[in-house]
């Protein structure tokens, strides 16, 4: 980073551009002497918008090209939602801050505001999590799932146009985008897990660059980043991949950490979960709770679904395009 005007990237989704925005006025708070400019890419998950995310690969797809720019100096600073980005630093990169956590949880939107109980019978959710649909079919057996892509948004337009007659999404994106209103029932973490770092905004530099890391390092969160370094930590320890069905949530109880996670089925008929407490006043400890977890999870099969998971995204890929 060099001279007063620094570049931002980011996607040019109407959410990811509010996201680099926010991050931009905490900067610029922060260090009134510089200048921020938003630089907005096309990534591979944005072109590739006809395939679920499972069968395209989960490594990048919303970060791949921004990350390449920054480490080429095309940019100064990238602005992700931090469940997209994989658990390992990209090469020459780092996260060098995490934005104070927006609500984590998931939200129902219906077409016709039914909370998840009053849906109809074989009511078609749409979603291309997989870690939603074994969540949401652990409560309701009953349901279809249907493929669903598209920014927030789109994805609203689709249920309000009856293509299907519910969705999942990040409450934290609602918010964001004033569209809180919108969600029909909002699912405690103890029903519904959502992605590790959900609602959290990470914001990437290169490792090298003193003078970056120096200045995001003033909009750091500490609590936000411990926990949700923790769930990263269940991730990357399991070898989940952005797209597993595998859930993770921080919550902080004074000094205390609790993790919780959970690993489940493709089709929801099992569910395994663990959850582990203890004092996390830095990153090793942090670490050591989210590996007690992802050990747990380990011993009750989680390798095996997440293998059977996989076997499944190829096993149903179209012709000619699996993930």
């Amino acid at each position: 980073m060099s001279g007063t005007t620094v570049r931002i990237g980011t996607r040019a989704s109407r959410l990811a551009l509010w996201q680099a925005g926010h991050v931009a006025e905490r900067l610029a708070a922060a260090a009134p002497a510089f200048r921020f400019e938003l630089v907005t890419f096309q990534t591979l998950g944005d072109r590739i918008d006809d395939v679920a995310l499972p069968r395209i690969g989960d490594r990048g797809l919303f970060t791949r090209d921004i990350e390449g720019a920054l480490r080429e100096g095309a940019i100064d600073l990238a602005v992700h939602s931090l469940k997209d980005l994989p658990t390992a630093d990209a090469p020459g990169l780092r996260v060098g801050a995490v934005i104070e956590r927006e609500d984590p949880r998931e939200a129902l939107v219906t077409a016709s505001g039914a909370s998840l109980s009053a849906l109809p019978p074989a009511a078609r959710v749409g979603t291309s999590s997989l870690r939603r649909r074994a969540q949401i079919l652990a409560l309701r057996g009953d349901l279809a799932i249907t493929d669903i892509r598209g920014n927030v948004p789109t994805r609203l337009d689709k249920v309000g146009r009856g293509e299907c007659d519910a969705t999942l999404l990040a409450h934290a994106g609602l918010l964001r985008l004033g569209l809180g209103d919108r969600a029909a029932e909002l699912f405690d973490p103890a029903v519904l897990l959502p992605a590790p770092g959900q609602g959290a905004l990470a914001v990437q530099v290169r490792a090298d660059d003193e003078a970056a890391i120096a200045l995001v390092g003033a909009i750091d969160h500490p609590p936000s980043h411990l926990a949700t370094l923790g769930e990263r930590t269940v991730l990357a320890a399991l070898r989940g991949g952005c797209q597993a069905p595998l859930g993770a949530i921080g919550r902080w109880h004074g000094a205390e950490l609790q993790l919780a996670a959970v690993v489940g089925a493709v089709d929801g008929t099992v569910l395994v979960r663990a959850q582990a407490r203890g004092t996390a006043a830095d990153a090793e400890a942090a670490i050591a709770i989210g590996e007690h977890v992802a050990a747990d999870l380990r011993r009750q099969g989680a390798g095996d679904l997440l293998a059977a998971a996989r076997a499944w995204i190829e096993a149903t890929a179209p012709a000619g395009g699996t993930a």
